[in-house]
């Protein structure tokens, strides 16, 4: 098992390298030896997360229930000061959300899907954060039945370089 979690994150950090780019480290984290010191998306163990939203959202707690299914230990914090978070964790207005989280040092905006967060924590990519930009149909917390927009998540950094990290294709 050990080795398949060795060739698991090696093959995560190769392609991660083929979508690196250079000015997109703002945070300048070294990458962590993944056999000694396993970060909770890989280990099993709960994974804490911050979130921050309108008290008046509903999809909001529909995400969070997501999370919670996911193995995420969730911290909410309602406020009506939601701009003002997204300024403060350096979310570009472009990939502005109903909901910012944060975890393990990364920021985490919009109705991303709970496994696309553990891959961000396994990956380790030189970003600030990921995006899901707007509400799309069908990721966690704005489903409509069998309606799922085409949407992309979107790693960005504090000075407005932004990647493609995947593409999820819509019905």
């Amino acid at each position: 098992m050990k080795v398949l979690l060795t060739l698991f994150s090696l093959c995560l950090l190769v392609l991660n390298a083929c979508v690196s780019t250079d000015n997109a480290d703002l945070r300048n984290v070294s990458q962590p030896d993944k056999s000694v010191d396993l970060s909770p998306a890989v280990s099993g163990k709960p994974i804490d997360i911050v979130v921050y939203r309108s008290p008046t959202c509903g999809c909001c707690e529909k995400w969070q229930a997501h999370l919670k299914k996911n193995n995420f230990n969730i911290k909410e914090i309602r406020t009506s000061q939601m701009p003002a978070i997204r300024d403060k964790y350096g979310v570009p207005q472009e990939m502005a959300s109903c909901h910012t989280a944060l975890v393990e040092g990364y920021v985490v905006e919009g109705h991303v899907p709970a496994n696309e967060i553990k891959a961000l924590l396994e990956t380790k990519p030189k970003v600030v954060g990921i995006a899901i930009p707007s509400m799309p149909f069908g990721t966690p917390g704005m489903e409509m039945g069998d309606d799922k927009d085409a949407y992309e998540i979107i790693g960005f950094d504090r000075e407005k370089h932004y990647q493609v990290l995947k593409s999820i294709k819509g019905n």
